[in-house]
């Protein structure tokens, strides 16, 4: 029988930091951890889960673009992966996957404890509608922020992830070609991939920003540039990327799956350090 395995699916998956993390956790809880990244395609990710789970594999996070797949592929499923309509993170039970979702609540973790955001009363805009804006738009909902307002350019999907909050006049969507009639936002957290790759940078409306206006990527490396590049030129009073969210959203995985909570603050700072511009939740 092989070894107990962990890995994270994506395409592309060759930037995933998410290997480093879970090696460098399981080096300060001395557990043994065995975990890789694997590059699966849209029509190959149930097949690739699987032959995983045939060669013992017992827990598995998933990024772009397979967390609504995932979603499908589970048996059974927490509250909060529920609600998503949206699944980070795979265990193992049986002959089957119980899948959850931590990037919600790595998020909070990083604003609050990592940066001292106080969330409670701020209007949120929350830009994409896919997976990752899935993942958090509970866990911000839950935080006490005041307003949800959800942008994407396909309008059908804000509606249905407003929808899926199930809160009324709290959670709310925008056309993104009218989002300079919504007036300003303490907080403004991408969840697109626009921009990357492409050259073509970021723009959204300067009426967006206050003076107390916080900029995120769910996004890091250089994926996260354009948008914060965006954040820097509107004068936000912060603007972050996604890497203290993956690192915190891995530690949820990592108790999951080996029964305890690693710390995070040396794993993040080792990243910040190895690397200056790693600038997306996984």
């Amino acid at each position: 029988m092989s070894a107990a395995r962990y890995a994270v699916f994506g395409q592309p998956i060759a930037h995933s930091q998410s290997p480093r993390i879970h090696a460098a956790f399981g080096e300060a809880e001395g557990i043994a951890v065995d975990y890789r990244a694997i590059e699966a395609t849209p029509a190959a990710f149930a097949a690739a889960l699987e032959a995983f789970a045939a060669d013992g594999g017992v827990g598995a996070n998933v990024t772009l673009p397979h967390k609504e797949a995932a979603f499908a592929l589970c048996a059974t499923r927490t509250s909060r992966a529920q609600r998503a309509g949206a699944v980070n993170t795979l265990l193992r039970k049986g002959q089957a996957w119980h899948g959850d979702n931590t990037d919600g609540a790595g998020l909070v973790r990083d604003l609050t404890a990592r940066h001292g955001l106080d969330l409670r009363g701020r209007r949120v805009l929350l830009l994409g509608a896919g997976g990752a804006a899935r993942g958090v738009a509970p866990a911000l909902l839950d935080a006490g922020i005041l307003e949800l307002v959800v942008a994407n350019r396909t309008p059908e999907r804000a509606d249905a992830l407003v929808d899926a909050m199930g809160e009324p006049g709290r959670a709310l969507s925008a056309y993104w070609d009218a989002l300079r009639e919504q007036g300003d936002f303490e907080l403004i957290i991408n969840a697109t991939a626009a921009g990357r790759g492409d050259g073509a940078g970021f723009s959204l409306p300067l009426s967006l920003v206050n003076s107390l206006t916080t900029a995120v990527d769910l996004n890091y490396g250089e994926a996260a540039i354009p948008f914060l590049a965006w954040a820097r030129a509107a004068a936000c009073r912060n603007s972050f990327d996604g890497l203290g969210m993956l690192v915190e959203q891995a530690a949820e995985s990592f108790q999951q799956w080996h029964g305890v909570r690693p710390r995070t603050d040396d794993v993040y700072a080792a990243l910040r350090a190895r690397d200056a511009l790693l600038v997306t939740a996984d």
